[in-house]
């Protein structure tokens, strides 16, 4: 019998940088290499002054609810600040960047639906782990 549910926990969850010089990482709860979804959900971690490029989604929204830390938030020419408590959704088609403007790190609960190939494209990068500062951050630790 297929269970109804699927869980993960973010001190097991694969950590993943898309490449070398990126700013951002990723840290996967679900997505359909791991579980019964189209959609993707992720812990994504900005370093101090880090960005994600320009980017947009031609069919899929992004979410994202900011755990810890600030940011700006800017998409087809709007900008926002973004904290500890707000989210953001964006529409298909928007150019966009997520922009880490603290002094620690940003993490944000991010979820794109559908996927839209994002999960492959993390994971053609390279394995990760969780540092203290996140550990401590994300669990409490």
């Amino acid at each position: 019998m297929q269970k109804s549910f699927t869980f993960e926990q973010i001190s097991k969850a694969e950590v993943w940088k898309i490449s070398p010089e990126d700013t951002n990482y990723f840290a996967i709860l679900f997505d359909p290499a791991n579980s019964p979804t189209k959609n993707i959900y992720i812990v994504e971690i900005f370093t101090p002054g880090g960005a994600t490029p320009p980017n947009s989604h031609s069919e899929a929204h992004e979410f994202f609810y900011v755990i810890h830390g600030e940011g700006i938030a800017s998409s087809d020419g709007d900008s926002l600040k973004i904290a500890k408590g707000d989210a953001l959704l964006l529409e298909p088609g928007s150019v966009h960047v997520i922009e880490n403007t603290g002094e620690g790190k940003l993490y944000t609960l991010t979820v794109m639906t559908p996927n839209q190939d994002f999960s492959e494209l993390i994971r053609s990068g390279f394995r990760i782990e969780l540092d203290d500062e996140d550990k401590r951050v994300l669990l409490g630790a």
